[in-house]
């Protein structure tokens, strides 16, 4: 079972027990996300569907920031050089479930 979401501009697919790297995203109080924008998901091998009401959910096992990326500008003959860096945050989310059409997929 699996299920593909989209979030912060990207797409992932994700099966419950999986913990993702996501674009840093706000969550509850207690700790918990739910995706409500499900592209697709499978419910066993082979088939592939779309459902309307779907939903995702999971909790925020911890947040933080990328590798460093370098990011380099250069206007060759006119003397100009300009070097930037660049960290994302992120936010690791660990999927619990995945509702779909009244069923529930948990994780073992």
């Amino acid at each position: 079972m699996y299920a593909v979401i989209r979030t912060g501009g990207k797409q992932y697919r994700v099966a419950p027990g999986d913990v993702v790297k996501i674009e840093k995203a706000a969550a509850d109080e207690n700790g918990s996300l739910e995706f409500s924008d499900v592209l697709s998901f499978s419910g066993e091998a082979g088939s592939l569907g779309r459902a309307s009401g779907a939903k995702v959910v999971g909790t925020v096992v911890g947040v933080g920031r990328g590798d460093k990326i370098l990011v380099f500008h250069l206007k060759r003959k006119k003397q100009y050089k300009k070097l930037q860096g660049h960290r994302q945050s992120f936010t690791a989310v660990r999927i619990d479930s995945i509702q779909v059409d009244g069923n529930t997929y948990s994780a073992q």
